[in-house]
């Protein structure tokens, strides 16, 4: 039996143009981490995720088949499937560092409001878990760089990946251990 794949996150450009009518002060990949935090702290993946993870009760349910629903139904694959196909939405490779480091600072920004909203005061994480929300905490007060070396370039790929895999090891402390252990009784 395979598995179906998993789509890929619709094009940055075009979760910044639909955004930019609801909330023209928050970057596309900053909703990707609220959307993200939101979902691996146990929030819903349907309905009025988008109120939600903007804090804003006069913002409407996306359409279906927009971009800001493509960007829920991805995002909520990628974080249940078993094979880390996780992805963050940020710029593209030949953007500058300056825009890719500060892309995912706000990601970061981002994922930390939408995981309290869901996951509460206490969430129940291990000590793992704790100390990468702590270390997306650092990320997240963290200002890009006008400029860089490949240096920077290389730990920026490293940063991104530890974010990833930050994300998809709380979703799975706050989501798929509970389902888990549900399972199990």
């Amino acid at each position: 039996m395979s598995q179906e794949p998993i789509s890929g996150l619709p094009p940055i450009a075009e979760v910044d143009a639909q955004l930019g009518r609801l909330s023209p002060s928050t970057t596309a990949s900053e909703l990707h981490g609220a959307l993200c935090g939101w979902l691996s702290g146990g929030g819903a993946g349907e309905g009025d995720w988008l109120a939600k993870v903007l804090v804003d009760d006069e913002v409407a349910s996306p359409e279906p088949g927009s971009a800001l629903d493509d960007l829920r139904v991805a995002s909520t694959a990628q974080l249940a499937d078993r094979s880390f196909d996780f992805e963050l939405l940020l710029p593209d490779a030949d953007a500058s560092l300056a825009a890719r480091s500060g892309a995912v600072f706000d990601w970061c920004r981002g994922f930390l409001g939408g995981f309290g909203l869901a996951a509460g005061a206490e969430p129940p994480l291990s000590a793992e878990s704790l100390e990468a929300l702590g270390d997306l905490a650092k990320l997240a007060a963290a200002q890009a760089q006008d400029d860089g070396d490949e240096d920077d370039e290389a730990a920026l790929v490293e940063i991104e990946e530890f974010v990833r895999v930050a994300t998809l090891l709380l979703h799975g402390d706050c989501v798929l251990a509970p389902q888990h252990r549900q399972r199990l009784h």
